[in-house]
């Protein structure tokens, strides 16, 4: 995640130490068994989907995770879902955790547009609330701009969104993620990352078992990390194709949950507020305690949770 990649370099070259200490002892990680199903979303090309939760009246919340991420990171939340009565679906981009990779480029409306197609045929009825987290806030502009009759409100959870991508400070982090990214891929690439699976950095998250396999076999992976960094290389052209869709309808109820303190970071904070601040029905849940990756793990995942209830109670009011 982008905490871990913020390292740069440095934090490669604490891999390489940390791989010649312990001897290259840890073979070839295997794969867990994957949870969920695979879906053909065209002929000879499936996504892995994850959906849990009982069906009901209640709307289907459809997840999206953020760079390098897939259905693990949404463990926690699904398993709090869950637990509250609301069915849910996560699923891996192409190229990402077990979904084979996609046609190139994996710009933001390649990833839409499988998404789209992944919906279709899941069988989830909707509309539907969405919920995406950091970089997922982009295809949450995108997918509502595309299909606005799905939607019946979002949830954006510490989430970049097109109109930051203006501001020369987050256009600086944007290439400086993208470079560190491609160090990220290549160390992955080389194995380095394998004697560091059990530890913290195999999952910043906090997820329950079976999501934290995934989630540690992943962030060893090649293919999974290069995918990953191709997504974030083209964060600047996803931004721009986001942002040519029409910014959220005033009326889908809108709530944002972000991570960290405030103080020191009004001006970000109050760009990824200002969604909420839209609609004629936003939330805003500032919840500092969190980072931006635990903030969807199992020990903050109420939030989320109450944030979905707030979309779907203020949809019903209307």
């Amino acid at each position: 995640m982008i905490q871990f990649l913020g390292r740069g370099v440095a934090g490669l070259a604490l891999l390489l130490v940390s791989y010649i200490a312990v001897g290259g002892v840890v073979s070839a990680l295997a794969a867990p068994h994957p949870r969920g199903q695979m879906v053909e979303i065209e002929p000879g090309r499936s996504l892995r989907l994850v959906c849990e939760g009982p069906k009901s009246d209640r709307p289907v919340v459809w997840l999206e995770a953020g760079a390098f991420g897939f259905a693990a990171d949404w463990g926690g939340t699904q398993e709090a879902l869950t637990a509250a009565g609301w069915r849910s679906c996560a699923y891996d981009r192409a190229g990402m955790g077990f979904s084979p990779k996609g046609p190139k480029p994996r710009d933001g409306l390649a990833i839409v547009e499988d998404f789209e197609k992944l919906v279709e045929l899941s069988g989830e009825p909707g509309p539907f609330i969405l919920v995406g987290h950091s970089m997922a806030g982009l295809r949450m502009r995108e997918y509502a701009g595309r299909h606005p009759e799905k939607i019946l409100g979002l949830v954006l959870v510490d989430a970049a969104t097109p109109e930051a991508a203006l501001d020369p400070r987050m256009r600086g982090f944007v290439n400086k993620f993208a470079e560190v990214s491609k160090w990220a891929a290549r160390g992955a690439s080389l194995g380095l990352y394998k004697p560091l699976i059990y530890t913290r950095l195999g999952d910043k998250i906090d997820l329950p078992p079976a999501a934290k396999a995934e989630k540690r076999w992943a962030f060893a992976n090649g293919r999974h990390n290069r995918t990953a960094a191709e997504e974030v290389g083209l964060w600047a052209q996803a931004s721009d194709q986001a942002a040519k869709q029409p910014q959220f309808d005033p009326k889908w109820p809108v709530a944002v949950v972000t991570a960290g303190p405030i103080a020191g970071r009004e001006d970000r904070k109050a760009m990824q507020a200002a969604p909420a601040k839209a609609s004629q029905h936003g939330l805003v849940d500032h919840v500092e305690a969190a980072t931006h990756t635990l903030l969807i793990g199992r020990r903050f995942a109420d939030h989320i949770v109450r944030a979905v209830a707030f979309v779907a109670d203020a949809a019903k009011k209307g």
